[in-house]
């Protein structure tokens, strides 16, 4: 079995770009860290990247009419992996483009996987909208398989909304390291 680490949407809009926030490029080394980490493991660890996914019709979507931020549109510069985030992403590294926060293909593929998996670590942005969205269906996907947060490796622009996000991770069992 396999250690697996999701990194959730460490684009160039999330962190210099149209979304970007204070302490979002202070996340690079860290997550940097942890894709070396687990590319290191004896076992084998596996590496998934979601990848918040908009074309030129997002501002007519749900989520373009309550977030009106026009971002990550595909294959423009602010949709790319930041900085050494996506130097280190591999050809065959599995990445899943997402329209909305939770990626419900990366939700089935864990569910179908969930047996080659001894733990399930998520690093990236946006802690209390796009990271938990997609704890949450993995932690539907896979409910025997323990998730890991590192606190030092999510980001959030509302600090507060980050507290609140990490007391519910918390409650659905999440391992939140502080």
């Amino acid at each position: 079995m396999k250690k697996l680490l999701v990194v959730v949407d460490y684009q160039n809009d999330f962190v210099t770009g149209s979304l970007g926030f204070e302490g979002a490029t202070a996340l690079e080394e860290p997550i940097a860290a942890k894709i070396r980490e687990y590319r290191s493991l004896a076992d084998g660890g596996q590496i998934i990247f979601t990848m918040d996914t908009h074309d030129r019709h997002y501002m007519e979507s749900h989520e373009g009419k309550h977030l009106p931020i026009a971002h990550c549109v595909d294959g423009e510069d602010g949709w790319q992996l930041y900085g050494k985030i996506a130097e280190l992403k591999e050809k065959d590294d599995l990445v899943f483009s997402k329209p909305t926060f939770g990626s419900y293909e990366l939700c089935e593929y864990l569910h179908k996987n969930a047996d080659n998996y001894e733990s399930i670590e998520f690093v990236g942005v946006v802690t209390n909208i796009c990271v938990i969205s997609n704890i949450a269906c993995a932690k539907a996907a896979m409910p025997n398989v323990p998730i890991l947060v590192d606190a030092s490796c999510v980001g959030s622009n509302d600090k507060e909304a980050e507290e609140a996000a990490f007391k519910v991770m918390e409650s659905i069992h999440v391992d939140l390291r502080r």
